[in-house]
């Protein structure tokens, strides 16, 4: 199997993803290839010892920035070590593609020069946030700002089959955002997806509220991208809050710091189960190859997370099983 990373997308490329990389190919059992600079990843790859049939480096002289507009900079950089590693995955080159570059820009790739899956009428981001109950996923997380309720039942379905494969959650639960749980609250979009997700082959289990994500009440929980966005974004910044005061806490003097030695494992596990770099990236699903986004400061523990999620992508057919329930619903639809 091979994986091809956008080496220079994110804030600690081209390092994190090189150290990533090589401890991928050697623990992973899986071909790397590395898109960028040839001259800045050689440098790079320098410092370690590795199988050279393991890694190896495709040239791309340019970078997108994340100051960039995305679909613009996509088709005008032809040389981009996105478009570039898009390209290859494209042309059957490699089988998953990762990159912790501006997200806009690898969406558009995916779209643009991936393509999406026949019947898919939007690919979507799909990212695991941390919850009392394990990791859930939130769909679609930002790549969708105005969404029909038919993309809605995608995303859940979608959704679904990729707990089901790659997390081995036998019946992934599915909710439904809203400010409410009974079925006529929401706004319009809420309201006109509810009754589709009932008749969709998935275990909808009713609208959710967002006291709901970080309790783990649903497996997958959808919505459009812009409400995803916030959630995303608000959890993330509750993570940081929550870490700095709680070491600030027991940072306070002899008695606290004492104290902490008594509960460290807690707090570690804690900090863990809060730590990004645990879940990997974010699958853009509904691209006819997989594509998972990195988070922007990925160090190399993150990359080689989203690299071992790149993987179980890959060997659990997710593409082949959405194709799978499209054709199906489509067949149904039009008996």
């Amino acid at each position: 199997m091979k994986i091809i990373i956008d080496a220079m997308g994110g804030d600690n490329a081209p390092a994190a993803p090189v150290k990533a990389a090589v401890k991928a190919a050697e623990e992973l059992d899986v071909e790397i290839i590395l898109v960028g600079k040839n001259d800045i990843l050689d440098k790079e790859l320098s410092q370690y010892s590795y199988k050279k049939n393991k890694i190896t480096v495709v040239n791309a002289d340019e970078v997108i920035s994340n100051h960039e507009e995305p679909a613009k900079a996509v088709r005008s950089k032809k040389e981009a070590s996105v478009v570039v590693a898009a390209k290859l995955l494209k042309n059957g080159d490699g089988d998953a593609m990762l990159s912790m570059g501006n997200t806009g820009a690898l969406l558009a790739s995916g779209l643009l020069i991936v393509g999406r899956i026949k019947g898919i009428s939007r690919p979507a981001l799909a990212t695991l946030l941390p919850s009392a109950k394990g990791p859930k996923m939130l769909i679609d997380a930002g790549a969708n700002t105005n969404c029909k309720s038919d993309n809605l039942v995608q995303f859940a379905i979608m959704g679904s089959i990729y707990m089901r494969n790659v997390l081995a959650i036998e019946n992934p639960t599915v909710g439904l955002m809203s400010n409410g749980e009974e079925e006529g609250k929401g706004d319009e979009l809420t309201k006109e997806t509810y009754p589709k997700l009932k008749n969709a082959p998935i275990n909808f289990i009713g609208n959710i509220e967002g006291r709901d994500v970080m309790e783990g009440t649903a497996d997958v929980i959808v919505c459009d991208g812009f409400v995803g966005n916030v959630i995303l974004k608000t959890v993330e910044g509750m993570g940081h809050v929550v870490s700095r005061k709680v070491k600030g806490m027991f940072m306070r003097g002899f008695i606290t710091k004492l104290a902490a030695l008594f509960v460290m494992k807690g707090l570690n596990e804690f900090k863990q189960t809060m730590d990004y770099r645990e879940y990997g990236g974010a699958p853009l699903l509904g691209t006819k190859r997989p594509v998972i986004k990195g988070h922007g400061s990925s160090d190399a523990k993150a990359v080689f997370s989203a690299i071992y999620q790149a993987k179980k992508f890959v060997e659990t057919n997710v593409t082949d099983e959405i194709v799978k329930n499209i054709n199906s619903m489509e067949d149904k639809a039009n008996d």
